[in-house]
């Protein structure tokens, strides 16, 4: 379990196809604090650190996990969100992440309001009930509060801590982000569709 509130950002230093999967080498602030077999969600995506060496950190994402997210879409030099899982002491400064990406999200438009910037998605219109104004989203594992979401859109602000300490300051028009809709309304949702609610 995450609180969507980013450590670090790491770089994909190495991508190596075996199979149907992808494994991925990362370099980070925090990579020689890890262990092997911990969780560490990379761009909102748990992922378990298979190996440990000089600084840098090896995920493996399966071919289910490169499906649902953008990580099939990383490119080396790239940079990534890091977020270890949360303590049974932490704070939840964001709000509750299970590091599972529900669906991508596309980046519509990026509006710089000289002290914040206004980013604005297109997402899946089956997935229109998991959001609810000033309710939260996950995008890219960054615990954000949806603006103004219609059918197929939805709005973030984004102040500038997150925007220079988070991969939000490379994002642009076009480009593909991970989603992880709001674990309660998830929950209600599937509880009203089973009793037509």
């Amino acid at each position: 379990m995450f609180t969507g509130i980013i450590e670090t950002m790491g770089i994909v230093e190495e991508i190596r196809l075996n199979g149907t999967n992808k494994e991925f080498t990362i370099s980070s602030a925090i990579s020689n604090e890890l262990k092997v077999d911990q969780s560490l969600a990379h761009n909102g995506v748990c992922l378990t650190v298979t190996s440990l060496e000089n600084g840098k950190h090896q995920v493996t994402a399966i071919d289910e996990t490169l499906l649902r997210s953008n990580l099939g879409d990383l490119k080396i030099g790239e940079s990534i969100n890091l977020e270890r899982a949360m303590s049974g002491l932490s704070r939840i400064d964001g709000h509750l992440v299970q590091g599972h990406v529900d669906t991508v999200g596309i980046v519509k438009s990026v509006l710089d309001k000289d002290g914040s910037w206004i980013f604005t998605f297109n997402f899946p219109e089956e997935n229109k009930h998991l959001l609810v104004d000033k309710g939260s989203v996950c995008i890219n594992g960054v615990s954000l509060t949806v603006i103004n979401p219609t059918l197929t859109t939805f709005q973030v602000a984004i102040i500038p801590y997150t925007y220079e300490n988070t991969s939000f300051k490379f994002l642009q028009e076009g480009d593909s982000v991970n989603l992880e809709f709001d674990i309660l309304g998830k929950y209600i949702a599937r509880y009203a569709a089973a009793y037509k609610l």
